[in-house]
């Protein structure tokens, strides 16, 4: 079984290092990198978008936003799997992130043991 190697735009410290380590110890994802604003997230994938499978965005970031990194991964056309964790789970925000590319999006409250399936289930798990 080969490792997922996950990149996470969070901004909140807490959720970001228990969100890792739930990820690490449940699942075949191997976190290779993080970052907390939007414009660090694109300059990241841009230059590992042949290194990643999963990047795994929240919404609302310390600068920019997770739909902006949506945006730009989409018209880069990078390969990865995107999925959405967020707290604003409406059906807008989920309409508007699959237009964005995004494969899935997952409520941070209710949905944590959905979005392990998930990762579980990714080729190559």
């Amino acid at each position: 079984m080969c490792p997922v190697r996950a990149f996470i735009v969070e901004d909140n410290p807490v959720i970001l290092k228990d969100l890792v380590t739930t990820l690490e110890e449940l699942t075949p994802v191997r976190v290779v990198g993080t970052a907390r604003t939007e414009s660090d997230a694109v300059r990241e994938l841009e230059q590992r978008k042949e290194d990643l499978d999963l990047v795994i965005v929240d919404i609302f970031l310390a600068s920019g936003s997770g739909l902006g990194v949506l945006a730009r991964a989409q018209a880069l056309n990078l390969p990865m799997r995107r999925v959405v964790l967020t707290n604003y789970p409406s059906p807008d925000m989920r309409q508007r992130c699959a237009a964005l590319g995004a494969d899935r999006l997952f409520d941070k409250s209710r949905e944590l043991d959905e979005l392990i399936t998930y990762c579980e289930g990714m080729p190559g798990a």
